[in-house]
């Protein structure tokens, strides 16, 4: 077992002969069955080797979904900026406007 590490030619024949199985069994039986076993083993070596189950299933959900950190918005401030951005754009467009108008006229 001091040798059954990644990177070592006894970990390479064991991925070799897994995939091998996986390979023969979706032949055999069909994908769909396959899956299906595939997913029944991994439900039983979930429920056998996994000592505290709770805390393992809170555990994969927290590093698959963090907790988001609340933020306080300040709701008037966000309004006010919406308000500001809503009064300065007819003016850039404007100056825009303007601004083609005299290269209209020069031509």
């Amino acid at each position: 077992m001091k040798n059954f590490k990644r990177g070592t030619p006894a970990f390479g024949l064991f991925l070799g002969a897994l995939l091998l199985i996986c390979g023969a069994l979706i032949m055999w039986l069909g994908f769909w069955r396959t899956l299906v076993l595939a997913l029944l083993f991994a439900v039983g070596y979930f429920l056998g080797a996994v000592q505290d189950k709770s805390a393992f299933v809170r555990d994969s959900v927290s590093r698959v979904m963090p907790e988001k950190k609340s933020e306080t918005i300040d709701f008037r401030r966000e309004v006010e900026k919406q308000q500001e951005s809503l009064y300065t754009k007819p003016e850039e467009s404007a100056d825009s406007a303007e601004a083609d108008g005299e290269t209209d006229e020069e031509e």
